[in-house]
């Protein structure tokens, strides 16, 4: 406890020059480098802070990262008003931004593109049944709760559900020794293949939505969605393709360098001119920074003297603790917790959990395998974290005729949705596990 106060109080300390510097960024009419160090200071320990405490809770520090940002971006209902202007600050946004598309990089790096091909029927059939269900249930409650509301956002907010997070439930399967499982086998390979079937409903949905604040038609364009599909479809073909047989010869080429840091610079470098190649034909940058991780393996890295000992991810942790949580306490600062006070919001954000929850358990009809515990496959396939978090943010983001795709309700109700889903997914998979044997030769092997 007396740690804890004293990381509060550090806190103080150093969000006291906020007051005066948020006041003088309102009177200016250019954005001062000194408020945006102070904004980053405040956000960086505040994350960290929440991560930590979480952590302690046995729960995800992302969790703790995006609370803390919730309570900072609702100091103002308290009468504390010297952070109302970090949620639309543009530096922290564009900061958040590459937080997020190192987030997708690195998962792209933990996946293995010759073990995604290989998967199997039943994981593949539990990952389309995973996206489908929540995607038809997601629409179906946007459309009982926001009957006002345009159909690309009820479909955004089907797309949302569609999310999984393959990070939480690896924890916890690995916690559990429980990755040598088949049940684990499925639940992670499906999870994979939810990412990438995930990010192309994304890159679909956002590619319409830009197309209707263009000025087209509001109705659904099926040759526009075609279009959209046949693009996001190529440009991961062609991004994994080419970069498969380019990113070897780079990489083994920047190993002749003298200086440092060159498997990191060239490895970023590849990831930020995928993302920018991705939003400039009008799809996600995390799409195109999914396909940069997907292609580079640590086979490439042979010949780098600081890549001897450690793996590509380990070097670029220090970058993405900088950045990465600076997307999650963003996400949380433009929650708006005054909403709550509204009945509609409450139930509009419960029956999204149900759906969120009740789509993924349609993921048990997809397992071939007799014998298996399917119902702990479904429960595995639940959590969204971050990549629901980032479709939320997305959402957000959008606007359609200056108009945001998700209200300031909408949003918030898909933070509680992403939290319930994370928060439920450890107690409720150890319960499934529970009479599983625990097999004698630990956990499953990394990626190596």
């Amino acid at each position: 406890m007396n740690k804890l106060l004293g990381y509060l109080f550090c806190v103080g300390v150093l969000l006291a020059p906020l007051f005066g510097a948020a006041e003088g960024a309102e009177e200016a009419s250019a954005h001062h480098v000194a408020t945006f160090l102070f904004e980053i200071v405040a956000v960086l320990i505040a994350a960290k802070i929440g991560g930590e405490l979480f952590e302690r809770v046995k729960q995800p520090a992302v969790l703790g990262e995006l609370v803390f940002g919730m309570v900072l971006g609702n100091l103002n209902l308290i009468g504390l008003t010297f952070m109302s202007g970090f949620k639309n600050d543009e530096f922290l946004s564009l900061a958040a931004e590459i937080g997020v598309i190192l987030l997708l990089f690195e998962v792209g790096l933990e996946s293995n593109i010759d073990e995604l091909l290989a998967v199997g029927s039943s994981a593949m059939l539990v990952a389309v049944l995973g996206v489908i269900a929540p995607v038809i249930l997601g629409y179906g409650v946007s459309m009982w709760f926001l009957p006002e509301a345009a159909w690309y956002v009820h479909l955004f907010v089907g797309a949302t559900l569609a999310a999984t997070s393959v990070g939480i439930t690896a924890r916890v399967l690995k916690d559990m020794r429980k990755m040598d499982t088949k049940e684990a086998r499925i639940i992670l390979g499906a999870a994979v293949v939810d990412d990438v079937l995930g990010l192309i409903i994304l890159a679909v949905v956002s590619g319409l939505v830009r197309s209707i604040d263009k000025g087209a038609a509001a109705g659904v364009d099926m040759m526009a969605v075609l279009m959209i599909v046949g693009k996001a479809i190529a440009f991961l073909a062609v991004a994994v393709i080419a970069g498969r047989a380019l990113a070897g010869r780079v990489l083994h080429f920047g190993s002749r360098a003298k200086v440092g840091g060159v498997p990191v610079v060239l490895s970023v470098a590849y990831c930020f001119l995928m993302a920018g190649l991705a939003e400039t034909i009008g799809l996600a940058a995390i799409v195109g920074a999914f396909a940069a991780g997907l292609v580079l393996d640590n086979a490439h890295y042979q010949g780098y003297q600081e890549m001897r000992t450690k793996h590509i991810e380990e070097l670029l942790a220090p970058i993405s603790a900088i950045y990465v949580p600076v997307f999650f306490v963003l996400m949380g600062l433009r929650v708006d917790l005054s909403v709550f006070a509204s009945i509609p919001v409450l139930e509009f954000a419960f029956w999204l959990s149900m759906a969120a929850i009740l789509g993924k358990q349609v993921c048990a009809l997809g397992v071939l395998e007799k014998g298996l515990n399917r119902i702990a496959i479904g429960v595995g396939m639940i959590p969204r974290g971050e990549v629901g978090l980032i479709f939320a943010g997305i959402g957000a983001t959008l606007t359609v005729g200056g108009a945001a795709v998700f209200s300031s309700e909408t949003f918030s109700a898909m933070v509680v949705m992403v939290m319930v889903t994370t928060l439920a997914t450890p107690p409720l998979l150890k319960a499934m596990f529970a009479k599983t044997k625990t097999p004698a030769s630990g956990a499953g092997s990394a990626r190596s």
